[in-house]
């Protein structure tokens, strides 16, 4: 068996009830507009978009809303306000088309995760997600369970 390889990537902030709540559909790399605390503090990991969301301003412009990344500490009296809007980096056609999913077929721009590139940069990924309802979350929990399960079976460990 190979050994794993290390993403190229470290992660800052992770929404992994994302996966849970919605049906995810098309990814996008955005770039953020962040100030200089807002990166420290991300590079420590303090970040949290669980309850965030991604929305179209009347600008065309997309914006990370309610994401909290903390005060940096060390910063004193130049730091940043934990949860302000972030403007996200994309190109205007691909806002065009994550808006248009969003008017049209009644989805919700979600964000996935914040993580620093192989460059440095922080980076964000958003997807296009569909709201489950609690049917839908009860049938991904049971495929979650077999699959642990199946594997469990194949490896041969004892139930």
């Amino acid at each position: 068996m190979a050994p794993k390889t290390q993403p190229d990537f470290k992660i800052a902030a992770d929404n992994r009830r994302a996966r849970y709540d919605f049906e995810i559909g098309e990814t996008l790399e955005a770039g953020i507009m962040l100030t200089g605390t807002e990166v420290k503090s991300l590079r420590a990991g303090k970040a949290t978009i669980a309850e965030s969301y991604v929305g179209v301003d009347r600008a065309g412009e997309l914006y990370l809303f309610n994401a909290t990344i903390p005060e940096y500490l060390e910063a004193n009296r130049f730091n940043h306000l934990p949860r302000r809007p972030r403007k996200l980096l994309v190109k205007a056609r691909e806002v065009a088309r994550f808006a248009q999913g969003v008017e049209r077929k009644g989805m919700t721009i979600v964000p996935l995760k914040i993580y620093f590139n192989e460059k440095g940069r922080a980076k964000i990924e958003i997807a296009l997600g569909r709201g489950k309802n609690a049917a839908d979350k009860r049938q991904t929990e049971k495929d979650r369970d077999w699959k642990k399960e199946q594997g469990r079976l194949l490896r041969g460990d004892k139930v």
